[in-house]
């Protein structure tokens, strides 16, 4: 965080809203929605069914996901009058880096085939260097991940790990992440199967089996060196591949060979129990990420916000990442004061992704810094460390 008497290095994120009004005089409205409810119906003229439900559907009867969200509204923050918050800090260090704002890109893995072009997982980076947060790049992309780094800026990217059966795979998609210039590698714990997902399976419809967003694969040395021939030339036996070696179930002992795998800092993601993040910080874990898989993976009912003070307790000085739920920049600043260090959008901002691209995506963006950055004016938090001396309360 920036020192009592610096220059807080966070862009006015609030003055969004004045670039908005103004423009209004002049006769122009926003081409993309500012709030959830219209950003949804539009995205949801805008997909393919089979995209549409696949972004949009989660596990069983999706209580976790609804819950997710709505856990948000029992979550209240008291107000503080008397402050000068004529400038706010939302500025975070992360990782060596100083970042402007606690937000991130989670990582969605059919990012690439939310655009026209097919090259949505670009587009993302796109959003990152034009909205100046990071982007989690996904294992699953139709573009390869040296690709899509190029074209974050100046803004850091983290690649996400699904860690594969072979080894050699594993280490070499670490390796390539490294290499490319990702600053982290965030290893999902909770995908090694994928959860009962009834939107999809009415439509026998499972993208990776049909051959999108493999290219992270298709272009590594080492799987293509499993394959009696290049995805090119047979493309169904390279899906087939795909499906034999995907998901590793990963364990306690498999932390030691991760940590070793890299130099780069080693995110868990997928941790909800307070014993969990005591044991990953324990072992050294550089951060946990709090996160029920935005309710896709497993529905047990319990919304993400509400697990995770027991996880920041259990983490200790360990940084706590969340994601699931976040809808915006209000459930933003309530994780943040609920002991989150960094805080993940998912969902929204590929909605964004559908409707217009990496300007589509940085609009969401701006859209949620905006409402939380004039959350903390109005209810006079200066700074994040603010917010989280203030906490949430439980209202209901």
């Amino acid at each position: 965080m920036a020192q009592d008497g610096d220059q807080p290095p966070s862009p006015n994120y609030g003055g969004f809203q004045n670039e908005i009004y103004f423009n209004g005089l002049q006769g122009v409205v926003p081409e993309f929605p500012v709030d959830f409810e219209d950003l949804v119906a539009r995205a949801q003229a805008a997909l393919p069914p089979h995209v549409l439900s696949y972004v949009q559907g989660g596990c069983g009867d999706e209580l976790t996901q609804d819950r997710n969200a709505s856990a948000f509204a029992h979550w209240g923050m008291v107000p503080r009058m008397l402050v000068d918050c004529a400038q706010r800090d939302l500025s975070i260090d992360l990782f060596g880096d100083t970042l402007p704002s606690p937000a991130f890109m989670a990582p969605i893995g059919v990012n690439g085939i939310c655009t026209q072009d097919g090259h949505g997982d670009i587009a993302c980076a796109k959003a990152s260097a034009l909205s100046g947060v990071p982007f989690v790049a996904s294992t699953l992309a139709n573009d390869p991940l040296e690709e899509v780094i190029q074209h974050c800026g100046d803004v850091p990217a983290y690649f996400q790990l699904y860690t594969p059966k072979n080894r050699e795979l594993a280490q070499s998609l670490i390796s390539r992440a490294e290499n490319a210039g990702y600053k982290a590698i965030v290893v999902t714990l909770d995908t090694w199967v994928t959860g009962w997902r009834p939107r999809d399976l009415k439509t026998a419809n499972f993208p990776q089996l049909r051959g999108h967003v493999l290219e992270n694969y298709f272009c590594d040395p080492v799987f293509r060196s499993l394959l009696a021939a290049p995805p090119e030339d047979d493309l169904q036996s390279a899906i087939l591949t795909w499906a034999g070696v995907f998901g590793e179930v990963l364990t306690w002992e498999h932390i030691p060979w991760l940590r070793e795998s890299t130099k780069l800092p080693i995110v868990l993601k997928g941790i909800c129990h307070e014993e969990d993040a005591r044991k990953a910080a324990d072992m050294g874990i550089d951060a946990i990420y709090c996160s029920n898989h935005g309710g896709r993976q497993a529905n047990g009912g319990i919304g993400a916000i509400d697990m995770l003070p027991a996880v920041v307790k259990g983490a200790g000085d360990t940084p706590v990442w969340f994601d699931s739920g976040i809808r915006s920049g209000s459930d933003m600043i309530k994780a943040i004061a609920l002991g989150a260090s960094a805080v993940g959008v998912g969902r929204p901002y590929t909605y964004g992704l559908a409707l217009g691209g990496a300007e589509g995506a940085a609009h969401v963006l701006k859209c949620i810094l905006a409402e939380a950055d004039l959350m903390m004016a109005v209810n006079g938090y200066p700074s994040l460390a603010q917010v989280r001396t203030e906490g949430a309360q439980r209202v209901g």
